[in-house]
């Protein structure tokens, strides 16, 4: 696999290796190993796996601490434009963020560490998405921020007034009101040690 630094310090894009013959394609989605010696050491427990239409966008969303959670996630049909967004204290890069179209074609994922936000948008008429998490969801350490925050600064290529949005993903604070629980300083991966 290829690992392709982002300009947030942890957030990668992973391109990997796709064997083409007269059949189709081959590719291996996720080796341990592999991604321990590129990227960094990890240990996924869940995956999870939605379907949504053209317009919909899920985000910003992150587990407050002790149920923080690192994604790896891919699009395997369809095509989304995915974004991290940095929200730890104290970083270079608070408030900054990464964009990048996933798609069935492309087979790219992209890795979000903890301390990151994520959304995601729909670019085609159908998209299922699928992410591995490094920790098991807790819906009482549900965070987000706002996905039509115009200071993040994100091209969410769709129109944003026409957004498909969850009721709960239209209640999150704008960055400027938000108190982030993570810091640059913290150690969000005590239990790899």
């Amino acid at each position: 696999m290829k690992v392709i630094k982002t300009s947030l310090d942890g957030v990668v894009i992973i391109e990997p290796h796709v064997f083409l013959d007269s059949r189709g394609y081959f590719f291996e989605s996720f080796s341990l190993r592999e991604f321990e010696e590129k990227v960094q050491k990890i240990n996924f427990v869940q995956d999870n796996e939605s379907m949504s239409s053209y317009g919909v966008m899920r985000g910003l969303h992150f587990q407050k601490p002790p149920f923080t959670q690192s994604k790896l996630v891919r699009c395997v049909k369809g095509a989304v434009l995915d974004v991290a967004v940095d929200i730890r204290r104290g970083s270079p890069t608070y408030g900054e963020h990464v964009a990048v179209e996933l798609t069935e074609k492309n087979h790219r994922q992209l890795f979000i560490p903890r301390g990151f936000a994520h959304g995601f948008a729909v670019l085609s008429d159908v998209a299922i998405f699928q992410y591995k998490c490094d920790n098991f969801y807790a819906p009482q350490a549900d965070g987000g921020i706002s996905i039509k925050d115009d200071s993040l600064g994100i091209d969410w290529i769709i129109p944003i007034q026409n957004a498909v949005l969850s009721e709960k993903d239209t209640k999150h604070p704008l960055l400027k009101d938000f108190t982030s629980p993570f810091s640059i300083d913290q150690d969000l991966y005590p239990e790899l040690k």
